[in-house]
């Protein structure tokens, strides 16, 4: 049975609530040190947003809207703006690159106060129903997880995203059971400011509660696609895996240093469940040789 908790990054409580949002491969490069990890004594925590689910379809239009609508506010007070869209590869890739909102809307044609209006808008909107069934399962999850849940691994859900709303997609995608349990915070921005400290914070816990329920495993990894998850992974002493999916580049994943980095999560698995595969049929031929 999947166990859901909900963290709230500003007093550290761990809390059974959270408000409600409506429903709705190629070739991985994995560091020598990518070792194998896959049995029963493993517990592999992983993110939601870029892993698990494709949200650059939510966030480009989150931008398009938010320049529309500054765009038509100063248009009413008489003030024509010369704004520039990105197309959605030039806006993923400055955000794959960790380029600034800033940066963004400078290159977009905005300035000084218009900016700082169009951030304040981009913040409301970005988690409003109508956009959230934008996102989508990334190709190839269903077999990731299904695979990871054949070789006994416990999967842990750590996700700055809002809890109910990544359990009510897990859900209606059918994979909530595969989950021992969804860690997500309260406040429906966390995902989108994606702060490293309150990500260390949420895994520092779902590892805390792992230990008093005596399942503290033997090998635990941290998978994402961001510095937060790196991060976190880092601070709390276990291994780390970067897939560039999500809303990070390999380049600029290359320097967080994590301990692998793969294309997504299917190739993430298949690496490791290889790995696992070789290594035990090397220790079987080591064990039959005089």
């Amino acid at each position: 049975m999947t166990r859901v908790v909900v963290f709230d990054s500003d007093d550290s409580s761990v809390r059974d609530d959270c408000s409600e949002m409506p429903k709705r491969s190629r070739t991985s490069s994995p560091s020598k040190n990518c070792r194998s990890f896959v049995s029963s004594s493993v517990t592999l925590f992983c993110d939601f947003d870029g892993p698990i689910v494709d949200v650059s379809e939510r966030y480009y239009s989150t931008y398009q809207l938010g320049l529309a609508e500054i765009q038509s506010f100063y248009r009413s007070a008489g003030v024509s703006l010369p704004v520039r869209i990105l197309s959605k590869e030039q806006f993923w890739q400055m955000k794959q690159e960790r380029t600034p909102d800033v940066e963004i809307a400078m290159r977009s044609g905005l300035q000084g106060q218009q900016i700082e209006h169009f951030l304040q808008r981009v913040t409301r909107i970005v988690n409003q129903p109508t956009l959230l069934h934008q996102d989508q399962l990334q190709p190839g999850v269903r077999w990731a997880l299904a695979l990871l849940q054949a070789q006994g691994v416990r999967l842990v859900l750590v996700t700055l995203r809002c809890q109910l709303q990544a359990k009510q997609m897990l859900q209606s995608y059918g994979l909530a059971h595969i989950f021992s349990e969804i860690w997500g915070a309260q406040d429906s921005n966390a995902a989108y400011s994606n702060q490293s400290d309150h990500k260390t914070q949420l895994l520092g816990k779902a590892i805390a509660n792992l230990s008093w329920a005596n399942h503290l495993p033997a090998h635990a990894w941290m998978l994402g696609d961001t510095e937060a998850d790196i991060l976190a992974g880092k601070a709390m002493s276990i291994s780390t895996i970067a897939v560039s999916c999500g809303i990070r580049s390999h380049n600029y994943l290359q320097k967080l240093q994590p301990t692998c980095i793969h294309t997504d999560l299917l190739s993430a698995v298949h690496h490791l469940v290889d790995a696992d595969r070789t290594a035990k049929a090397g220790r079987s031929l080591e064990a039959r040789q005089p």
